[in-house]
């Protein structure tokens, strides 16, 4: 299957997770168009917003489109902004935190596995 699309028309979630703070979700590749090995999803975090505190057996590649904030892996903290690229290793505990005054996006990658 091929698919071409603007992320805007790409429906988007609340994040219903305990810990789950003003962030929303795209999932802009997905199984449900075809793709078998992995997932391309698309963040946004209002500002004072965080991802839930939380670990997993997949790792993440996470490139920051725009915003200013913080990423959170095994207890140490990161500063992150636009451009910045971002690994997370399968079973760290992780979260990203929204510190500035706008919008936090960013595009993050995962695997499917036996969990995915």
């Amino acid at each position: 299957m091929f698919k071409v699309a603007h992320c805007e028309d790409v429906t988007s979630q609340d994040v219903d997770e305990k810990g789950a703070r003003g962030v929303r979700i795209r999932w802009l590749i997905s199984k449900e168009d075809g793709a078998s090995n992995f997932a391309m999803r698309y963040f946004e975090i209002e500002p004072g917003g965080e991802t839930p505190y939380h670990s997993h057996s997949w790792e993440h590649e996470v490139f920051i489109l725009e915003g200013k904030g913080v990423v959170v892996c095994n207890g140490t903290e990161k500063e992150i902004s636009p451009k910045y690229v971002v690994f997370i290793p399968p079973n760290a505990q992780h979260c990203f935190k929204n510190k500035g005054s706008n919008l936090l996006s960013f595009l993050c990658l995962i695997p499917y596995g036996k969990e995915g």
